[in-house]
């Protein structure tokens, strides 16, 4: 398949990071986006969804141990696990890395992300090449499949695209009621919450809503190199646990190549000018 010599996500109008590409391998529309997998000469293959770049060979440790540990680590003995998205299957396989976790649901819309995943991505989609027992994947809306279930889980994982198309709903005050009641009743969600530089006003928007409906909001960062301007927020919700004073009671998975036990809770320590985003609303960019 011919390609252009490279593909460029615009984070702006202003603003884009452009990779240089040996070969698109694959590209087709489905009734949710458009996907392309395209081999890059920087980060190996990258999974790109609606011209937003998701995940590549390369670097995607950096998003998939921060999005799964530290909300997995904060909760004492988190049992059941639902990640809504997360088709390319990298959160799943971390999740799944901790014993004390009996049950993960996945859930995403595009089966064909799934199915893609599998063929190109074999070592981030591992899990869903070879599944545990714990592991079900469920093709479907992941909004309505939080609000069919009622105190059952211990943590949920938003492992999303952006706020446009497909994961539009994932970003409103009527999901995060929905996912409270799914939650038990010292359940927390993660959700990414994209660029505390290039998308400020998201940032802070997704706080305000997660504050009108759990008791603690906090907010924490991870670098990640084909993300906009690299740094990248998430977005936790506790219905008890506060990752700024609980104690961590159990050793992570390892090997890690990202996280660590320091790094569980440094992450959640904030340049000012994110916590004036957060707290303020202040726009510095």
């Amino acid at each position: 398949m011919s390609a252009p010599d490279t593909v460029t996500e615009w984070g702006t109008p202003n603003l884009g990071q452009t990779v240089k590409i040996t070969a698109v391998l694959h590209e087709e529309d489905t009734p949710f986006q458009h996907i392309q997998i395209v081999d890059s000469l920087q980060y190996g293959k990258m999974l790109i969804l609606d011209g937003v770049f998701q995940t590549s060979e390369k670097d995607e440790w950096t998003y998939h141990e921060m999005i799964s540990h530290v909300p997995l680590m904060l909760h004492p003995h988190p049992e059941r696990v639902l990640i809504i998205g997360g088709g390319d299957g990298g959160v799943a396989r971390e999740v799944c890395r901790h014993d004390c976790v009996t049950q993960v649901d996945l859930c995403d819309i595009d089966g064909r992300v799934i199915e893609l995943s599998k063929e190109y991505f074999p070592s981030i989609a591992k899990v869903l090449l070879d599944p545990p027992a714990k592991l079900h994947v469920h093709v479907g809306d992941g909004i309505a499949f939080a609000k069919s279930v009622g105190d059952f889980y211990d943590v949920i994982i938003i492992d999303c695209s952006d706020p446009i198309g497909p994961g539009e709903g994932l970003f409103t005050r009527e999901f995060y009621r929905s996912a409270y009641k799914a939650l038990r009743k010292d359940g927390l969600i993660v959700q990414q919450s994209e660029s505390p530089i290039v998308q400020q006003h998201l940032v802070h928007d997704i706080y305000c809503a997660m504050k009108d409906v759990f008791p603690i909001v906090r907010s924490y960062f991870s670098h990640v190199p084909i993300y906009p301007a690299c740094m990248h927020s998430f977005m936790l919700a506790s219905k008890v646990y506060d990752p700024l004073t609980a104690e961590i009671s159990r050793k992570a998975p390892e090997p890690m190549r990202y996280y660590n036990e320091k790094i569980q809770k440094s992450c959640f320590v904030l340049p000012n000018f994110y916590k004036e985003c957060l707290l303020e609303g202040k726009m510095s960019f």
